[in-house]
């Protein structure tokens, strides 16, 4: 991996500078009268539709993005991400999550190893489980087929996989056994405790999934589950094979905790969490559509791969959508990043999307450790789009806040349906949620003008729209397993391009250890039965609440 100086060092960093003192200034309702603008900054690949027309720039401004890519040698840095340098340069190996979407057959060789003979190995592995369940043919200990699997996991172990599974829910294979799957994450067991209390124990597996297979907050509900199960149908040496999968990245340990050999799964330490629903952690999602849908998933990724690798970056979609994002957010100052789906089965996209890239490049220090002198990550929210006009819309359209948002929606839904009225009323309810997309997206940037008025409205102050709010629109032609997965690998190409631009490491999280090593040490305090010994090691502040914590009784 090349290294280089802070970029705000460079040529092409001042003249963006000097580019935002001009056009910056510019308001979008101007920027608009070319009738060009929607030919200029658009580009389509393979169903999907990138729009930045709607972006806070002009064509000189995307040819200077595109010269400060140039003089980061983003192509360099593409080509040592997809063939297997070690980019991820803290902790001195590969981020491969990109291998886990080749075909069979294709080869990528790391270190004198073919990577792909495992994976496609560990594939094969899944695809055996998963027929095993879809066929009835995994029981529990009482003989009786499974019917619901639970997902025990945090972070991308349980982000990817639960979006997945909601997204794409309807595509769940014909002519099988159906199981239900569920999700459980939170530390405290309250989303797990919901869960037992509707499932039956003795119809009921278990995915244990954890890289270290350490992770206090996964082990705390497995440990939990596993005693359910102990409790309501005894025998704890068949429940550990017969309700438990575990995948991990670590052998050693699922073994020690009781995973039989032939239920575990494994993955590697170039796969990071939030970047892992490719590998086995998306057992889930296989069960949820089938292997074959999650194969379809594998090649949407991978054409999305192709296309980055290989694209000019002047057509290039991730590219072009993380050099829009530096402008906003190293020239215009917009550090507020809102993610807006127009279709419900996205539900769960936004949050995904603030891990993969709050966690990526949430970092304040370049890949040779030096304080950077720029902006990085801004600060990414969102909720479905229909619902968020009737909640946090009102400060995008009159906030003083301003905010670049990323609408995205299918063109086409519900044509599954046979029967024709039923089929009408859902295409009828899609439409209008695509008008309301297309709609939003165009006051936030005209304002006012968006809205012809009669030269006798006098709107009072209140009631005015600023407009010159910076959007992206994203189209797909229909949300299926293999759209689905060029969506989500175009975004893992936008924070990687924005982190080689930035010059800092997007595939290590030292910010999330520290807290996870203090928190330990904070529950050992809570235990201690010397409160006031405890005070001494702690700031003024948290001693005050953990004393709190010890001497508050319980309400009768």
């Amino acid at each position: 991996m090349l290294n280089m100086s802070r970029p705000s060092t460079l040529a092409s960093w001042y003249a963006l500078e000097q580019e935002a003192k001009q056009t910056g200034n510019r308001h979008l309702r101007d920027m608009s009268n070319n009738e060009q603008r929607f030919k200029e900054l658009s580009r389509h690949f393979d169903g999907l539709l990138l729009d930045l027309s709607k972006q806070r720039l002009e064509p000189l401004t995307l040819q200077l993005l595109l010269q400060l890519a140039e003089e980061c040698q983003l192509g360099t840095k593409i080509h040592d991400l997809l063939s297997g340098q070690p980019v991820n340069n803290s902790e001195n190996r590969p981020a491969l999550h990109t291998a886990l979407r080749l075909p069979a057959g294709e080869e990528l060789w790391v270190e004198g190893v073919d990577v792909n003979l495992s994976i496609q190995a560990s594939l094969e592995k899944m695809q055996q489980l998963v027929e095993k369940i879809h066929a009835g043919q995994w029981r529990g200990i009482t003989g009786l087929p499974i019917t619901d699997v639970v997902n025990l996991g945090v972070g991308g172990s349980d982000l990817g996989p639960l979006m997945v599974c909601h997204a794409l829910a309807d595509f769940q294979p014909k002519n099988i056994t159906p199981v239900n799957i569920h999700f459980a994450s939170t530390i405290d067991g309250s989303q797990l405790a919901e869960r037992l209390k509707q499932l039956n124990p003795a119809t009921t597996l278990f995915i244990f999934s954890s890289k270290s297979f350490s992770t206090i907050d996964t082990l705390s509900n497995a440990n939990t589950a596993r005693h359910w199960l102990i409790d309501k149908l005894g025998d704890e040496k068949l429940i550990l094979k017969q309700h438990f999968i575990g995948v991990s990245g670590s052998v050693e340990k699922m073994t020690q905790w009781g995973i039989a050999q032939e239920n575990q799964l494994l993955f590697w330490d170039w796969v990071g969490g939030r970047y892992s629903l490719w590998s086995a952690i998306g057992l889930p999602i296989a069960l949820q559509i089938g292997m074959q849908g999650f194969r379809q998933l594998l090649a949407g990724a991978h054409a999305l791969d192709k296309h980055f690798a290989t694209s000019p970056l002047t057509d290039n979609l991730p590219v072009l959508l993380a050099l829009s994002g530096i402008w906003n957010i190293n020239f215009l100052n917009i550090r507020a990043h809102a993610i807006l789906p127009y279709d419900g089965r996205l539900k769960y996209f936004p949050d995904y999307l603030t891990q993969l890239e709050m966690e990526s490049n949430g970092k304040s220090t370049t890949r040779e450790g030096e304080p950077v002198d720029y902006a990085t990550c801004p600060v990414l929210w969102g909720e479905l789009g229909p619902n968020a006009q009737h909640a946090f819309y009102q400060l995008l359209h009159q906030g003083t806040e301003a905010v670049n948002c990323d609408f995205i929606a299918p063109v086409h839904r519900y044509e599954e349906i046979e029967d024709p009225e039923t089929k009408r009323q859902f295409q009828d309810q899609h439409r209008l949620s695509l008008a309301n997309c297309l709609a939003q997206s165009r006051l936030l940037m005209l304002g006012d003008a968006a809205v012809p008025k009669l030269d006798a409205d006098q709107p009072m102050p209140h009631m005015l729209y600023r407009g010159n709010q910076p959007s992206t629109t994203l189209m797909i032609n229909e949300l299926t397993p293999y759209s689905l997965g060029q969506l989500i690998a175009l975004y893992e190409h936008k924070v990687f391009v924005q982190a080689a631009i930035w010059n800092i490491n997007p595939f290590d999280q030292w910010g999330v250890e520290l807290g996870k090593k203090i928190a330990l040490a904070t529950e050992q305090a809570l235990l201690a039965e010397d409160q006031q010994a405890t005070s001494l090691a702690f700031d003024p502040s948290t001693s005050g609440l953990l004393n709190h914590c010890l001497t508050t009784t319980k309400q009768p």
